[in-house]
């Protein structure tokens, strides 16, 4: 007997996209959708648990770099050490660094279940774009919290050193932690700034012309979120995260640029056309000396007129 592996019927997505699934059944499929990215988030924070002690370890190296950070126990062994505030403290942020590990070892299991979701109620050229959006942002916020932890390694000696009370010996451990997630998140969110641009382009909002238009009040904008943004009183964090944002924008006008080419933007017979809307056909040009005027149709002569054959009862009186 032979099986048929053959699906029965469309599949979910496929209902979501044809519109043929109901209110109803829509709910459900957020809740199952809910229900595996619950569990991928909670199979990342058991693996984030178990190595949440070398995640403390590496986030604690700019600040035991620090001499000052460096104590002598009572057996007379030197190690750098963090204050801690209340019993459960360590606790606590066992379990936060734990879900910050649980959300990035997750991420493509509740990533992939939010765009089992939306994926549907996009056309196919809009999935299309959306996956080269998300491969690019990973890597973008990726290469910003590299560079966070590169400006906070050159950065904590000047801010511990620079108080009213000189270098302290020991600071709180939960407020490190959270002084570091934080840099690495407004660092990381910073480099995704390029990619909005893009995706303005790509949609059509603004030409690659209007975007370099706007250079200088990027660049003043860049310089401003980085003095605000970055911990370092002086000019090496500053510079550094400014000069990085005005790079990849600059790329991004680039590539907004390619774009606008290969879609004909800027062209005079496109002009304040959308994507999807017709141009109107452009007229041949005439060159110089040859007239453009049509000829009249020339005269056809009529055929000979062809004689008529005999009605059948001429036949019979002849033949008589």
């Amino acid at each position: 007997m032979a099986i048929s592996l053959r699906r029965r019927g469309p599949s979910k997505f496929e209902q979501a996209a044809d519109g043929s699934m109901t209110l109803i059944e829509h709910v459900r499929e957020l809740r199952n959708r809910l229900f595996w990215a619950s569990l991928g988030i909670i199979a990342g924070l058991i693996v984030g648990f178990i190595v949440s002690n070398q995640v403390f370890h590496l986030l604690s190296v700019p600040y035991c770099d620090l001499p000052s950070s460096w104590i002598t126990d009572g057996a007379g062994v030197r190690k750098c050490s963090f204050l801690t505030l209340a019993p459960t403290d360590q606790l606590v942020l066992r379990l936060k660094i734990a879900l910050w590990v649980g959300l990035i070892v997750g991420a493509p299991i509740w990533l992939y279940q939010l765009w089992a979701f939306i994926a549907p109620g996009l056309h196919r050229h809009e999935r299309k774009w959306a996956y080269v959006f998300v491969a690019i942002a990973a890597p973008l916020f990726a290469g910003g919290a590299i560079l966070a932890y590169f400006v906070i390694g050159h950065s904590l000696a000047f801010i511990m050193t620079s108080g009213v009370i000189g270098s302290p010996t020991q600071l709180e451990v939960t407020s490190y932690i959270g002084f570091v997630t934080n840099m690495i998140l407004i660092f990381g969110a910073a480099f995704e700034f390029p990619l909005i641009l893009l995706m303005l382009n790509f949609t059509g909002v603004v030409t690659a012309r209007r975007l370099l238009g706007w250079w200088r009040v990027v660049v003043f904008l860049s310089f401003a979120f980085a003095a605000i943004a970055t911990p370092d009183p002086g000019p090496f964090g500053m510079t550094l995260l400014a000069a990085c944002m005005s790079l990849l924008y600059f790329i991004a006008v680039g590539v907004a640029a390619l774009n606008d080419k290969r879609k004909g933007r800027g062209q005079e017979i496109y002009a304040g056309l959308d994507d999807d809307e017709v141009s109107p056909l452009e007229e041949e040009r005439v060159p110089v000396g040859v007239s453009d005027r049509i000829d009249g149709p020339t005269p056809v002569e009529a055929p000979e007129p062809v004689a008529k054959p005999l009605p059948l009862e001429s036949r019979f009186d002849d033949m008589t």
